[in-house]
Parts: C-alpha cells; sequence; structure tokens
C-alpha cells in the first residue's frame, strides 16, 4: 500500500483519536466523556467479530485469550503495563492520561471470566497515579483491585515472568508446562493483557465491533499508539490507524531532523526497515512481513543516515544479552557470545593486529551460524526476538556488512 491510497483512504474513515480522545486521570471527566460501561453479553464474540489483537507486541487475538481461561469462576485478571521495552512509551502515557479506560477494560474483561481479583502491574513511578484512580473508583468494579510494581527489566513483562512476580517471585519468565490460563497467580486461571488492549476492549464494549473496524485495514483493523524517535523533530506517542504508513508517522513526529538511513520497527525485538523503501511501507503485519517486521508495540525508531547501523545493532544486541533470566542456555550462554561475535564486526573498521586478521568473511558465517543455534531454543520468546533483529541488520546493513569486512565504515561516507 502506498503513501497516497493510503491517505486517500483514511479520507473516508473517522477520526482515529480514540485513546487519546478525551484525556484524563479523573474519573467524573473520564465518564462525561466515556459514558457509562456496559458488561457485554459475549465478549468472546464481540472480540473475535472486532479482530482485536493484543498491542502488547505479540498480537495475539485477544478474544482467544479470553477463550482459553478455565470456566472455574475464581479467575484472576492482570492489565500488563510494565513496558520493559526501551524505545516505547505508549503504555506510560496512556497510564498517565486515561487509567481509567485501563481499569474499564479489566474490569470488563474480570467479568467475562468470572474474576474475582483484579491486578494493575506497572511500573514504580506510574504506581501512585494508578493507585489513586483505582481508589477514586470506589469499589464499584466487581472484584478487588491491587497495583503492584513491576520490576524495570526487559523480560518483566513476559507473561510468565509477571505470573512469577505477582506470586512472590522474581519477574523473570518461568517454564511453560502449564498455561497461565489454567494455572497462574495463585494458582488460578488467569488472563493477563496489555494496558493498551484493554482500553481498546473498554471501549469496543461501549461502541461494538462494527464501530472498531471502521478504523485500520481488514485484516488489522482499528487504531494503535506509535512511539516515533530517533532522528524525528518531535518524539512522541501518536495514536495511528493500521494501515498508516511509516512516512506518515514521521510526518506526525515533525518529520526527519537528518537524512535516515533505517527505521527499527517493532523496538528492540523488531526489524529494521531500509530507507528509502520505508516511507510507502504500511503498518500492518502484511506490509511488514517482507522485511521480517510487524507493528509489535509500535515502535518506530529513525537511525541517521550518519550513524553505522552496525554499531547501533551491536548496542542494542549488548543490553540484550545482559537482559536474560539467565535459566537456559540460549540466553546465559548464546546470546552474549553472539552480542560479543556481532561487535566483533561492528568494530572491525578500528580494529588492530590479530582482531583485524579476523575480518574475513567467517566471522559473518559464525554470527549466522550462533543465531541458529539460539533461534526456538530458549524457554520464551527473548532469544528469537534477538535473533530477529540480529538478521535484520545483516540484510538491512548489507553494504556496511562488507565495508567493515574490508576494514571501511560506510556511515562516513553517508
Amino acid at each position: 500500500m502506498n503513501a497516497t491510497l493510503a491517505r486517500q483512504r483514511r479520507a473516508t474513515t473517522v477520526d482515529v483519536r480514540r485513546l487519546l480522545a478525551a484525556p484524563t486521570a479523573d474519573l467524573a471527566a473520564h465518564e462525561q466523556a466515556h459514558g457509562p460501561l456496559p458488561t457485554p453479553r459475549d465478549l468472546v464474540s464481540l472480540l473475535r467479530d472486532a479482530g482485536l489483537r493484543g498491542h502488547g507486541g505479540a498480537a495475539f487475538p485477544a478474544w482467544r485469550k479470553l477463550a482459553a481461561v478455565t470456566p472455574t469462576g475464581n479467575a484472576v485478571a492482570v492489565a500488563n503495563g510494565a513496558e520493559g521495552e526501551p524505545a516505547s512509551a505508549k503504555d506510560r502515557l496512556l497510564l498517565r492520561s486515561a487509567p481509567h479506560l485501563v481499569l474499564d477494560g479489566l474490569t470488563v474483561v474480570g467479568a467475562a471470566v468470572g474474576a474475582t481479583r483484579g491486578v494493575v502491574y506497572v511500573p514504580a513511578e506510574l504506581a501512585p497515579i494508578v493507585s489513586r484512580a483505582v481508589g477514586e473508583r470506589g469499589g464499584r468494579d466487581r472484584f478487588a483491585l491491587t497495583v503492584v510494581e513491576a520490576t524495570d527489566t526487559f523480560v518483566s513483562g513476559e507473561e510468565t515472568a509477571v505470573v512469577s512476580r505477582l506470586n512472590g517471585g522474581p519477574a523473570v519468565p518461568q517454564d511453560k508446562f502449564t498455561r497461565i490460563v489454567e494455572s497462574g497467580v495463585d494458582g488460578r486461571p488467569t488472563v493477563l493483557n496489555n494496558v493498551e488492549t484493554l482500553a481498546h476492549i473498554a471501549l469496543i464494549a461501549r461502541h461494538g465491533a462494527g464501530w472498531f473496524r471502521a478504523a485500520g485495514t481488514e485484516e488489522d483493523p482499528g487504531t494503535f499508539l506509535a512511539t516515533v524517535s530517533g532522528a524525528v523533530r518531535s518524539a512522541r506517542v501518536h495514536e495511528q490507524e493500521y494501515g498508516t504508513t511509516l512516512g506518515e508517522l514521521l510526518d506526525l513526529a515533525g518529520g526527519i531532523s537528518a537524512p535516515v538511513q533505517a527505521l527499527l520497527v517493532g523496538g528492540y525485538h523488531g526489524a529494521w526497515v531500509p530507507m528509502p523503501a520505508a516511507i510507502d511501507v504500511a503498518v500492518t503485519r502484511r506490509d511488514l512481513s517482507p522485511y521480517g517486521a510487524a507493528p509489535g508495540a509500535g515502535v518506530v525508531v529513525a537511525l541517521p543516515a550518519e550513524a553505522c547501523g552496525l554499531a547501533a545493532t551491536a548496542q542494542v544486541l549488548d543490553y540484550l544479552a545482559d537482559q536474560t533470566a539467565r535459566q537456559c542456555g540460549p540466553c546465559q550462554f548464546g546470546l552474549p557470545r553472539l552480542a560479543e561475535t556481532f561487535r566483533l564486526l561492528a568494530t572491525l573498521p578500528r580494529a588492530t593486529g590479530a582482531r583485524q586478521a579476523r575480518a574475513t568473511p567467517r566471522l559473518v558465517e559464525e554470527v549466522q551460524r550462533l543465531a541458529a543455534l539460539i533461534d526456538r531454543r530458549g524457554a520464551c520468546r527473548h532469544p528469537d526476538g534477538t535473533v530477529r533483529l540480529l538478521r535484520s541488520a545483516l540484510s538491512a546493513f548489507r553494504h556496511d556488512v562488507t565495508g567493515h569486512l574490508s576494514g571501511v565504515c560506510l556511515a562516513g561516507a553517508r
């Protein structure tokens, strides 16, 4: 879908400001703006008709989560606002500006699965804001709500890590012998949704599936919150509908502040989409898939042309290798080795002596070999996401790879 077609399509749709249409942390103002919260008779069918997918990164169909919860009448509903992704700010913005929309969604989901407990899992700096919103509701929700502070790590928002934290353990991924929808918090059936997903559910409950589908595309309906940063004039969070192009997201951020060579789409577990092709790429799963990317959590980072794409990737890989649970071989041993080997490739133009002597195509082969050993062998998806980013870098910056193997970095030339 090119930019012109995208603009023509959106000219006939509704205003895309939904989640951020009436930002307020005040309950009375929230209810005045959004109206009363109904209890859908069949939330599973409603969400299936709406086509809502999770907005935490994995894009799992929201209705499937609810349908999978074991019906014991003693379930736990969790709002996940951990947002461990360093390049994302959407969940924090939403919790600050519309906490009651999130709590409404949690209430609706809890009622649908027969929950007797609700938990809002948020970063420490947002706990007072969310706690104030919970207190404002005065027990009007159908079950007790508590606020729990999330650990400030990359993997703390993974669903089994959240359950582990809520059960008094460390916020690290756990073995998945039993799904959390069967036995999660306190050993009870647990349904966990990203806070943005819950906010959408609150609006779908009020306005219906057709209203939700009035924005976005057939396969990816609705709107999403995008965190646009990097070489842009105004880094911030924007609400847009699926099908908007990456170029239009850059325009919403005031345009680029310097020539850009690639966009990191989907965050640290995302993929690089090279320029200038990225300008006309629509934010949908289908349009991003040729680049190994996906909308993910709505992260877009513009990498300036003067930067080295391999060096930028190496910095992210170093971070991801340090942000592991250290509970399985691929994370504990594989990711540090992978990051170290890729860093050698990224720093070849500055290398001397023995390091320079290793500047052969076999270095790239070793990176690829390590990636293949790690991929799909971890206890969680952290290794897989890291490998995805690495492979996209080898593709998007292939000319840089050739230059580095020759001892030359192309960043200066750009």
